[in-house]
């Protein structure tokens, strides 16, 4: 089978533009180009009806009040609007944040920075299958507790955390609860107030929209939850996040929840479908290993260790014929073995060997069939010079 361009599969990363989502965003760069915040003219009320309905529909999709979305320049700016704004508001109350070792850096390094700022930062461990013990969560409640920080989906791994009964345990102990959900949403149903978040980041790009553009979900009631500004300068959306709105970038991402609201169940599916078919496949060849909880994932996401094997020359060898990763984009140019994998207390030589397979909108069975050729021919290669593997 040849492919004239390498397939891809590093979906986690970042999808393609879905094309609906694109021609929808093409008239808010030349003929709807109105700044929100003028109010005074048609141009600028065109402008803000568009972001009205994308907001209207970024709600929708995680059932949530339109006054609850919060537009950010991506899932990173919301994980450090959170942070930064909780610990700043609630400095009265205390200064303890709880978080987990395998959070994508967005949160990690923020908690680093927060602390140098007089943040106290307990870090949860994960176990084998990379899921924290919510009896060791309750535990590390203090009374100056502020904000339990938990990611919804590992990017790595795609593993799900018990969202909904850490949500019962932070409401139960009143401290605030934020969820990264940036792989989640779009993927599968996310429903914060039903999962007793707080305070949610997600981002465009990971669901068909384009870069640049992303949400916090604030908490309206029980609790009313507010945080302090960090960007400051003309009080945009709401006096939380200031700054001329990305008005072709927030319709792209309006457009592309309302796709999802509507296709994200067949789309899950076939793509649960897809994946088992790859797992099944390479777990077939010796000395490979999965990576996270069996069940307990996102149905697009596999992370498989080949032993004996590194990653680098993993994707060097395959590179030309299909677009994998290692683990996060954020990390992927890092010589390191994965933080996440480590944290779940796999080998480092497993932790070396591991790659990570996310599949999308655009993956098609073929794909995986020739996946499956690649990487078995590649691996036999790789193995046929290496004396452990011929003894």
């Amino acid at each position: 089978m040849v492919k004239e361009m390498p397939v891809y599969m590093d979906y986690s990363a970042t999808t393609p533009c879905d094309e609906r989502v694109v021609q929808e965003m093409l008239p808010y760069f030349t003929q709807y180009f109105g700044n929100t915040a003028s109010r005074v003219h048609s141009f600028s009320w065109q402008a803000e009806g568009a972001v009205e309905q994308a907001r209207a529909r970024v709600a929708q999709l995680l059932q949530a009040q339109t006054r609850e979305i919060v537009f950010t320049s991506g899932a990173t700016e919301a994980c450090n609007l959170a942070l930064r704004g909780v610990f700043e508001m609630y400095a009265v109350k205390g200064n303890h944040i709880i978080t987990t070792q395998t959070e994508h850096k967005a949160v990690l390094d923020t908690c680093k920075a927060l602390e140098k700022k007089g943040a106290s930062v307990t870090y949860l461990d994960v176990d084998i299958n990379g899921i924290i013990n919510l009896q060791q969560l309750e535990d590390a409640i203090q009374p100056h507790t502020i904000l339990v920080a938990v990611m919804f989906a590992n990017n790595e791994t795609g593993i799900l955390q018990p969202v909904a009964e850490i949500g019962a345990i932070c409401k139960r102990r009143q401290v605030l609860f934020f969820c990264d959900a940036t792989q989640a949403v779009g993927k599968i149903p996310v429903t914060p107030n039903e999962a007793g978040i707080d305070l949610m980041g997600c981002s465009a790009h990971k669901m068909y929209g384009p870069k640049g553009v992303g949400a916090l979900y604030i908490r309206s009631r029980n609790p009313r939850v507010k945080i302090t500004a960090q960007l400051t300068g003309g009080g945009h959306e709401q006096n939380i996040r200031s700054g001329t709105l990305n008005v072709p970038g927030i319709v792209g991402f309006g457009k592309a929840c309302d796709i999802c609201t509507s296709e994200m169940e067949a789309e899950s599916t076939r793509l649960e479908a897809l994946r088992n078919q790859l797992r099944e496949a390479l777990l077939q060849i010796p000395g490979s290993s999965l990576n996270g909880h069996p069940t307990l994932r996102l149905p697009h996401i596999l992370n498989i260790s080949f032993a004996g094997l590194n990653s680098s020359q993993l994707l060097s060898a395959l590179n030309k014929s299909l677009a994998l990763s290692a683990g996060s984009a954020c990390t992927s140019g890092s010589l390191d073995p994965s933080y996440v994998l480590a944290a779940m207390g796999l080998p480092e030589n497993l932790s070396r060997s591991a790659l990570r397979f996310s599949l999308g909108r655009y993956t098609a069975a073929a794909d995986i069939e020739f996946a499956i050729e690649e990487v078995t021919r590649e691996v036999s290669n790789l193995r046929s010079q290496l004396p452990v593997f011929n003894s």
